[in-house]
């Protein structure tokens, strides 16, 4: 078994736990109609925002992955891309994430501290995951 191999295997396994917590806190109760105005809220303007930052992101990347192509060579430059594409998809998943725990959490909380807190530390768990797993996915997959 290769080295990266070593890599890959505990990096597929912390991207499969992530979407595992996703999907278990997708299916934890989303509070009353005012929390959940009060979410769609949030989540409008976290979209908005990551819009406008991932659009200038875009082009700082394409003229980083063009200098760093004909100035270095083009596999470098396709391994920076490969870690912008994999780091914007991990900043989009957890701030996605991160509002659907928020208010799954305030609801936990009406039932009490320890089940808010399994809420919340698992939210915070799949950002975690996922920027340690596709990094180390990338780069040994690279």
């Amino acid at each position: 078994m290769t080295i990266a191999l070593y890599a890959i295997l505990p990096a597929v396994i912390a991207v499969l736990y992530g979407l595992y917590l996703v999907g278990w806190i997708n299916k934890k109760p989303a509070g009353n109609e005012r929390m959940q105005a009060i979410a769609r809220a949030i989540q409008d303007g976290a979209q908005a925002y990551m819009k406008r930052q991932y659009k200038t992101i875009t082009w700082v990347a394409l003229i980083v992955f063009l200098i760093l192509g004909l100035g270095i060579d083009w596999i470098t430059a396709f391994g920076f891309l490969v870690g912008a594409v994999l780091s914007g998809l991990t900043g989009f998943i957890g701030m996605t994430i991160s509002v659907k725990a928020n208010v799954r959490t305030s609801e936990a909380a009406r039932t009490g501290l320890k089940e808010a807190l399994d809420v919340a530390v698992k939210g915070g768990t799949i950002t975690g995951l996922l920027v340690v797993g596709l990094a180390l996915l990338g780069v040994a997959g690279f």
